[in-house]
């Protein structure tokens, strides 16, 4: 009795949510042959997007810009907290995280293939004089999950684009 039980409530549970449209996030299909990044070799953005773009499979990574279709270049990256409130002593209570990003994507003349955006992440915590190590840990923590969400959000942007071309932009 259990067992059908258990089976009968499966079967519902995985056609409601075959019913409602979820689906894994799987690898993205750039529109480009080869795409060349112009991020220096320090940036961890550009070291998580050249790996996301290889797990992907679909486009190759240039060695240059003119051996790609099109080159990524970064054109802003800001990092940078804000301090929201106060104390009545005068020390942070809360803190706000700001990660500013933009980029554009040109081809070998230089036209842009997709226009230029800027993506912008903010994240708050609250901040605690009588746990300083424990904050600071959450606090890179933090700047860490922006890192992966801006290459993940990067990378939906550059697969559901559709490069607009040269001559429409003349």
């Amino acid at each position: 009795m259990r067992t059908t039980c258990r089976s009968t409530a499966l079967v519902l549970f995985s056609l409601l949510m075959a019913g409602c449209g979820f689906q894994l996030r799987g690898s993205y299909a750039l529109p480009y042959e080869s795409i060349y990044l112009a991020v220096p070799d320090t940036s961890v953005i550009g070291a998580n997007l050249k790996r996301t773009i290889r797990a992907s499979g679909s486009t190759r990574l240039a060695e240059s810009a003119e051996d790609a279709q099109a080159t990524f270049q970064n054109t802003l990256e800001t990092r940078e907290p804000v301090i929201l409130s106060l104390s009545g002593a005068g020390r942070v209570r809360e803190k706000r995280l700001r990660f500013r990003y933009g980029y554009r994507v040109v081809d070998s003349k230089g036209r842009n293939l997709i226009l230029p955006g800027l993506i912008e992440l903010n994240r708050d915590l609250t901040y605690a004089d009588s746990a300083v190590l424990a904050k600071t840990q959450e606090e890179e923590l933090l700047w860490r999950d922006m890192e992966n969400d801006l290459v993940q959000q990067l990378m939906r942007r550059l697969a559901a684009s559709k490069p607009v071309t040269p001559e429409a932009e003349e």
